[in-house]
């Protein structure tokens, strides 16, 4: 599981921490969740955020993966919403347009331009730790933009669907 830990100062992003939590050597998918709900619990008492972002959960090749992704993400918001933390969620393509440009980027174009962003000295060797400060730039970036849930097929739809906000 990665994460990314950002400060806005001044409108302006820091990075305060970028890591992620090594669960491969358990065995047992519920011991994984308990710690995953524990080391979320341990970084909002540490460094007491305001608001939490996260990648949604994406369908894979794999049915079992996309399942116990799922779960994991949920306890991360449990944590989350235990110490009463807004959570965003954002697709996995939203947070790669937000950061490179294209909704179909790779982890390593992703990553490239967080280090260039952050000014970040070196890159983890595991990509997931960039994914988690992936979402939270996203959300840096998504802060105070108002969305409708919303979606058009173009401009057309749009205008069609929302005619008192298009002046002629």
């Amino acid at each position: 599981m990665g994460f990314g830990l950002i400060k806005v100062v001044n409108k302006k992003m820091e990075l305060i921490q970028i890591n992620e939590l090594f669960l491969k050597k358990y065995d047992d998918h519920y011991v994984k969740l308990k710690l995953i709900f524990e080391h979320t619990i341990n970084l909002i008492e540490t460094y007491h955020p305001d608001e939490i972002a996260i990648e949604a959960p994406f369908y894979g090749k794999n049915v079992q993966s996309m399942l116990k992704l799922g779960r994991a993400q949920g306890v991360a918001m449990a944590a989350g919403l235990s110490r009463e933390i807004p959570i965003t969620e954002y697709s996995p393509k939203k947070i790669k347009m937000a950061i490179t440009g294209n909704g179909n980027a790779s982890k390593e174009q992703v990553a490239k331009m967080l280090q260039s962003l952050l000014k970040l000295k070196e890159l983890p060797k595991n990509l997931d730790a960039t994914d988690g400060l992936a979402a939270a730039v996203c959300h840096f970036y998504n802060s105070g933009k108002i969305t409708s849930g919303k979606s058009y097929t173009g401009w057309t739809a749009f205008v069609k669907q929302n005619g008192n906000r298009v002046k002629e």
